[in-house]
């Protein structure tokens, strides 16, 4: 039998204060009976009833294990790059509070679905830059989270697949993710203009490294604000910005990720985070390990049961 907890003073003072008190009880027990001209062996069956289920709920305190079963433990570590679309449309309000606020804010929570894993966070617009690289510390990417902003529309607009490549290049090219796997996620409402390259998309295919896409937004779209009036084309009509859903479903499709739109819940980061977690990859740590359950409940259901005994059946004390 092995033991989860070791025998400590608080024990040993139950025990002792129990057998003080109770020896004190038998005593003055003993002493009654003598005074009326009788005895008094009733005490002594209900002190070994309570001595014993006493020393059970003692031993169940203590975590009592029996055997030990082998058992494998498997580590896969994770390296992700959040792509981050942070273009003038993502200013939006179709999704509350805005697009980029609710990105900034879910991505925060899909650090803490993964805390094990190792994330990037990649920006982009016209440009794309890195904004944090692989990192395990969480708290540091959720600071950079936080300060995230929209830049303004460049001329050339939005390119994704830029952002795409760049995170293609810094998961494949790092000695550090070698043995990891990878995935990226990318963050967008779509609007993309710039040319995307299917040779690579067909080397994150080559490589396992899968593209989920999340879609930020909604069909009917939102106009922008820009400080007391709206985001205007050449024509000085309002801008309305919509879900570009179709081309987040191609680059899925053809990055072999899966595409996830944004709910009122908030409930889809959790799909992210599975579809994560469902990526096969190879196992950088394995170790076999002893397993042993605590069994306390055991002595705690016996206990339970002389308890009950002890306050059904009565054992006349005296014997007049």
């Amino acid at each position: 039998m092995n033991w989860l907890y070791s025998f400590s003073t608080t024990e040993f003072i139950f025990i002792g204060l129990f057998i003080l008190l109770y020896a004190l009880y038998i005593l003055r027990t003993f002493r009654l009976a003598r005074q009326l001209n009788t005895q008094a062996w009733g005490v002594i069956p209900k002190f070994f009833l309570r001595g014993t289920y006493l020393s059970l709920l003692i031993v169940a305190l203590l975590g009592p294990s029996f055997g030990e079963a082998d058992g494998e433990l498997a580590t896969a570590g994770r390296d992700v790059f959040l792509l981050v679309d942070v273009s003038r449309s993502m200013d939006a309000g179709d999704v509350v509070p805005t697009r980029l606020e609710r990105v900034k804010y879910n991505v925060q929570q899909l650090c803490d679905t993964l805390p094990a894993d190792r994330f990037g966070l990649i920006l982009t617009s016209s440009e794309s830059f890195v904004l944090s690289p692989l990192t395990a510390d969480h708290d540091a990417l959720k600071q950079f989270t936080r300060d995230i902003r929209t830049s303004p529309a460049a001329v050339s607009g939005t390119d994704l697949c830029s952002a795409i490549e760049l995170a293609r290049q810094k998961l494949l090219t790092d000695p550090s993710t070698r043995q990891r796997v990878k995935a990226i996620v990318l963050f967008s409402d779509g609007e993309n203009f710039g040319p995307c390259d299917q040779a690579g998309l067909l080397r994150l295919r080559t490589f396992g490294v899968p593209l989920i896409t999340v879609g930020i937004g909604t069909e009917a779209g939102a106009s922008i604000r820009s400080g007391r009036d709206f985001i205007r084309d050449s024509d000085r009509q309002i801008v309305r910005s919509r879900l570009n859903r179709t081309f987040l479903q191609n680059l899925a499709r053809d990055g072999r990720g899966q595409y996830i739109e944004v709910d009122a819940s908030g409930r889809y980061i959790y799909d992210v985070a599975g579809l994560i977690q469902s990526v096969q990859g190879r196992v950088v740590d394995q170790q076999r390990i002893a397993v042993s359950t605590n069994k306390y409940f055991y002595f705690v259901l016996v206990a339970l049961v002389m308890i009950a005994l002890d306050l059904i059946v009565t054992v006349r004390t005296f014997r007049l």
